[in-house]
């Protein structure tokens, strides 16, 4: 009877069984302020849900090595376990997203991802990393790989991965394939996709604050977290290409407000655009030299303007603009830089813009006067009223005092010589 009663429990128990939850938060692309705003918010969110994991599908060129912290610093101190994923096919967890991998409880991919390359990147202006096997390497330089070392080394200890390859990724900027990881116990496990990783981890026992934890992730429920609009609007502003554009703006609106005061909407378009790019370039890592090479090339292209320089500043300028915007962030420190196309079409659009201002300025000046005083030098006029040497001539439409050496008569034509005052000094116009 006890066997019975314990057979018909066995089987009823799964009817009452509670399913589990999965708070999953996605992170494409470089690794910045904005990510890890949304990290910290996501698993501030998943503890307030009692959630069983947080899955990480990741998918980064790699980024900024603070925001890169603060993002670890979450995950191992975290209550409840992360997996992160390298996920979909063709994605990669390069640079930064090789430490997240390796500080995550577990670490997966999908087939066809790869993940390291995470030797760090110096941020000082013209400063590049030596080769590792060069003796010419800066003492910067050194101390960067040599804490970036003992970092990954201390998180794959952490969580029981491999080591010595973890340096060389460090070291060498080594890659590795997502069999290949499994194989080096760099990873935990492959999955296809996000329902085989569920279902690869249920019972599956990790350590989690110093307490094993045993996953019940089977048939499990996922709850997708969506960024709020502030941290939607930091990925947006911190964006290379965004805080680029957000400059140019700004200086093009302050230069038009300059150049015709009392317009207000370019400036107040300049002074918005100008407070958000700086605060973009507080956040971002940005060369002070290709800063300055923009600026240089705008003062350029506007002298060309009012000296006239026959071209010369106008394609300097054109030329430093251009130079100055590739150097303004670094690829290798953001995981991406300014594009190409984005930096050619404003110099072509400024190029083409300061080439129209000089045309008009250089017909303005070759333009025949059409009013004023000079105007009326050769002009046509009909004498009116003749009588003692005192004439009245219409002229433009105006009645005007003329004077003249020879004698006129009302309705001869006379031209305009000289402007004296209020007096036109005329001679009859020969038939």
């Amino acid at each position: 009877m006890k066997r019975l009663f314990f057979l018909l429990l066995l089987f009823t128990l799964p009817l009452f069984a509670t399913t589990s939850t999965v708070m999953k938060l996605k992170i494409n692309g470089a690794i910045g302020p904005a990510t890890s705003s949304y990290l910290k918010e996501g698993m501030a969110s998943a503890i307030s849900y009692d959630v069983q994991m947080i899955l990480i599908e990741l998918d980064t060129p790699g980024g900024l090595s603070t925001s890169m912290r603060e993002m670890i610093q979450e995950i191992t101190n975290s209550p409840i376990a992360v997996a992160t994923y390298v996920y979909p096919k063709g994605a990669r967890a390069a640079s930064a997203g090789t430490y997240l991998l390796y500080a995550s409880h577990i670490a997966a991919m999908a087939p066809g991802t790869n993940l390291g390359a995470a030797t760090p990147v110096s941020i000082m202006p013209g400063q590049k990393p030596s080769d590792s096997n060069t003796t010419g390497t800066s003492t910067l330089e050194k101390k960067a790989i040599n804490d970036a070392m003992a970092y990954i080394k201390s998180l794959a200890q952490l969580n029981d991965r491999n080591a010595s390859w973890a340096l060389e990724t460090v070291k060498e900027a080594k890659s590795l394939s997502a069999e290949d990881a499994l194989s080096a116990g760099v990873i935990d496990l492959v999955a296809y996709n996000t329902k085989d990783l569920l279902s690869k981890l249920h019972a599956k026992r990790v350590k989690v604050s110093g307490k094993d934890v045993i996953l019940n992730t089977y048939e499990a429920t996922i709850i997708d977290y969506e960024s709020n609009f502030k941290t939607r609007f930091l990925s947006v502003v911190t964006n290379p290409n965004m805080a680029y554009i957000f400059l140019i703006i700004a200086i093009y609106g302050i230069f038009f407000e300059l150049m015709n005061p009392g317009a207000i909407f370019p400036g107040v378009v300049g002074a918005i655009s100008g407070i958000i790019a700086l605060y973009s370039l507080n956040i971002l890592p940005f060369n002070y030299a290709g800063l300055m090479l923009i600026f240089l090339g705008i003062s350029f292209m506007i002298a060309e303007v009012f000296i006239l320089g026959f071209g010369v500043l106008g394609i300097g300028g054109a030329i430093a603009f251009a130079f100055g915007s590739v150097l303004l962030f670094d690829a290798g420190t953001l995981g991406s830089n300014v594009s190409i196309p984005l930096i050619l079409a404003f110099t072509i659009v400024s190029i083409a813009f300061f080439i129209l201002v000089i045309r008009l300025f250089i017909s303005s000046r070759s333009a025949k006067i059409v009013s004023g005083a000079e105007e009326m030098l050769g002009a046509i006029a009909e004498v009116i009223e003749a009588e003692d040497n005192v004439y009245y001539v219409h002229c433009h439409g105006e009645t005007w005092n003329a004077k003249s050496k020879d004698k006129l008569s009302v309705g001869q034509k006379v031209e305009v010589v000289k402007l004296s005052g209020l007096t036109l000094e005329v001679k009859p116009i020969k038939e």
